[in-house]
């Protein structure tokens, strides 16, 4: 079962309201109607995990429009399992995790995602951090004029 987490909904949500704000404060974009339908029933029934199978088609759209505009890997290009370790240093990502993510579903992954960033213990969080880092460009590097 791949469930989604409440705060990769609250993600979404963030992203439609950046992308589609409200015109007059009160209307909502339907990705966003779709995305806190779902968000309130959690809500309001003490619910952190939502069920991928039982997700709202509209919902679940939105929530892989944004999905599409996060990083897909958590790789490092720092990969101990290819030299025999059970757990990646680099970024945390278990030995069949990492053979096996091609295949993984964005849920899936996304599952991954929220338990390596919780644990925090991997070089991609720490030592590595500026890898990681999405967009940035060094500072003593120039653009070409």
């Amino acid at each position: 079962m791949a469930v989604l987490h409440i705060t990769d909904i609250e993600a979404a949500i963030n992203h439609w309201r950046a992308r589609s704000p409200s015109p007059d404060g009160v209307t909502l974009a339907p990705e966003l109607v779709a995305l806190a339908e779902v968000y309130a029933l959690m809500v309001y029934w003490h619910e952190d995990e939502a069920d991928e199978a039982g997700f709202p088609p509209a919902a679940m759209a939105a929530w892989r429009a944004w999905y599409e505009t996060t990083p897909d890997t958590p790789c490092i290009a720092i990969c101990s399992t290819s030299q025999g370790d059970e757990q990646c240093k680099g970024c945390g990502r278990s030995f069949a995790e990492v053979q096996h993510w091609l295949a993984m579903t964005p849920v899936e992954k996304r599952t991954v995602w929220r338990r390596i960033t919780l644990e925090s213990s991997a070089w991609r969080f720490n030592r590595y951090a500026e890898r990681a880092a999405e967009g940035s460009k060094p500072a003593d590097i120039q653009a070409p004029a």
